[in-house]
C-alpha cells in the first residue's frame, strides 16, 4: 500500500546552521568579498563566478537567507539580504549582481505562490531562480497547464541557477490583447546559452539568456499576473503561509530597492581603490607630495566618501520604511507606496555614480582607469547598471508619473 503524505502534513524543515544569526552572515559575507578583489579578471573572463565561490555562498547560507524556515531557509530579513549583496558588490560587482539577481526571487516566489507550489519550488533548499522581467517566447495551453518555448535573455545568475521565473504573453478574453503570465521552471527544463561576456561591464554577471523548449509548466507553477504589477493589498499567500510579514511586501519596491544596493557596493569599491591610490601615489603637479597630503585629493575624496555614505544611508531607510510598511500589514502596500520607496532607489544610484562618475574616476590619474584596474572595472560596470530596465525606463521616467498619478487620483 502507498501512502501518500500531504504538503501540509510534513514537518517544517531545518535549516543547516539552526543558531545562524543575520551578523554571522554578514560577517561571511564581508570575508569572502575581500577575496573577490583580486579574482575580478577572471571572474570576467569565464563570464561568471567560481564554482568554488559557488561553494562558499552554499555553505554560508547565502542562497537560503529569504527561503522560508519551514523549507530549511533562514527566513532573514530583506535588510541582511541587502548587506550581503551590498558587501559582495563591493568586492566583485560582477559577483555581487550575479549573487543578488539568482538569490533574490526567492522573496518573489514565498510571496506569490501557494503552499503546493512553494513545498515543490523550494524542496531543494538553496534557491537560485534569475529572472527576467520582459514577456518572450509562446505558451500553448494544454491539459493542467501550459508548453513554454523561446529565449529569454539577460537572465543573471543563470550558471548556478536551480529555477527560472519569466514572463510570456498568453491569449486573453476576445477583443483583448494578450495578458502576461508569470511562470517558473526547474533546472531540467531549460539550457544556458553562451551569449554573455561581450558588454561593456558587468561581464562576469553571469547573464546569460535561457532557452526554453517544449516545456511543460503546471498551473500551480504559473501565475496571471506580471511582477511588477501584482498588488498585496489583498494579502498573500506567503503571508497566511508564513505568518511572517516580509512575505506580504510588495514585489516592485523590494526589486528595484536591488538596484540601490549594488550601487552602493559598487561604489564603496570604488572608494576602497581611491584610498588605495591616495596612500600609495603622489601629487601630478608640484609641490609632489603623497595624495594624502594634498588639500584638491582630500577635498575629492571627502566629497565622493559624503555621497556614497549618504546613499547607504538612504538605502538603509528605505528597506527600513519597506520592512514597517510589511508589518502594518497588506494594505498598507499601495501602488503609491511603492513608488516612493523605488524611486529612493533611484536617487541611491545617482548619488553613487556622480561620486564615481564625477570624482573618482576622473583623478585617479590614467595609469588607474586602463583595463582590468579596479577603478576602471567599476566604471564600467555602473555604466552598464544604467542600462537595466528597472533604472533606465522605469524608474528614470515611468516611475514618476505613474507616483504622481497615483498620488492625485489621476486614471
Amino acid at each position: 500500500m502507498t501512502v501518500v503524505t500531504r504538503v501540509a502534513d510534513r514537518a517544517p524543515a531545518s535549516p543547516p546552521e539552526p543558531g545562524l544569526t543575520p551578523e554571522d552572515v554578514v560577517a561571511r559575507a564581508e570575508a569572502i568579498a575581500s577575496a573577490l578583489v583580486a579574482r575580478q579578471a577572471e571572474t570576467e573572463e569565464r563570464t561568471y563566478y567560481a564554482e568554488d565561490t559557488h561553494r562558499r555562498f552554499a555553505e554560508a547560507g547565502f542562497y537560503r537567507l529569504l527561503v522560508p524556515r519551514r523549507y530549511g531557509g533562514y527566513e532573514f530579513g530583506v535588510d541582511t539580504f541587502m548587506r550581503v549583496s551590498t558587501a559582495l558588490a563591493r568586492g566583485c560587482p560582477s559577483t555581487g549582481w550575479m549573487y543578488l539577481f539568482g538569490a533574490a526571487h526567492a522573496l518573489a516566489v514565498a510571496t506569490l505562490f501557494p503552499e503546493p507550489a512553494q513545498a515543490e519550488l523550494f524542496a531543494g533548499g538553496d534557491f537560485i531562480c534569475p529572472a527576467t522581467v520582459a514577456p518572450a517566447g509562446k505558451a500553448e495551453r494544454t491539459e493542467g497547464g501550459w508548453v513554454l518555448d523561446g529565449v529569454w535573455n539577460y537572465c543573471s545568475g543563470a550558471p548556478y541557477a536551480t529555477h527560472f521565473l519569466g514572463h510570456t504573453l498568453v491569449p486573453a478574453r476576445e477583443g483583448e490583447p494578450p495578458a502576461p503570465m508569470l511562470f517558473v521552471v526547474s533546472r531540467d527544463q531549460w539550457r544556458r546559452l553562451d551569449d554573455w561576456g561581450q558588454q561593456l561591464g558587468l561581464r562576469g554577471s553571469g547573464s546569460h539568456s535561457i532557452s526554453i523548449e517544449n516545456a511543460f509548466v503546471p498551473d500551480h507553477l504559473t501565475l496571471g499576473a506580471h511582477l511588477s504589477q501584482v498588488t498585496v493589498t489583498g494579502g498573500t499567500p506567503g503571508l497566511a503561509l508564513h505568518a511572517n510579514p516580509q512575505y506580504g511586501g510588495g514585489p516592485l519596491s523590494f526589486m528595484l530597492l536591488e538596484l540601490g544596493a549594488l550601487a552602493v557596493g559598487m561604489a564603496q569599491g570604488a572608494l576602497d581603490a581611491y584610498e588605495d591610490l591616495m596612500r600609495s601615489r603622489t601629487t601630478t603637479f608640484f609641490p609632489i607630495v603623497s595624495r594624502t597630503e594634498d588639500p584638491d585629493y582630500q577635498f575629492r575624496y571627502g566629497e565622493a566618501s559624503a555621497m556614497i555614505a549618504t546613499a547607504e544611508a538612504a538605502m538603509t531607510d528605505a528597506v527600513r520604511q519597506w520592512r514597517e510598511t510589511c508589518e502594518r500589514g497588506p494594505s498598507a502596500f499601495t501602488r503609491e507606496r511603492e513608488l516612493r520607496l523605488a524611486t529612493i532607489s533611484r536617487e541611491v544610484v545617482r548619488l553613487c555614480w556622480r561620486a564615481v562618475e564625477g570624482h573618482l574616476f576622473p583623478t585617479a590619474g590614467s595609469s588607474s582607469v586602463r583595463q582590468g584596474e579596479r577603478i576602471e572595472r567599476v566604471w564600467r560596470d555602473m555604466s552598464t547598471l544604467h542600462s537595466h530596465a528597472g533604472l533606465a525606463v522605469f524608474l528614470s521616467s515611468l516611475a514618476n508619473r505613474e507616483l504622481a498619478r497615483a498620488r492625485f487620483g489621476v486614471g
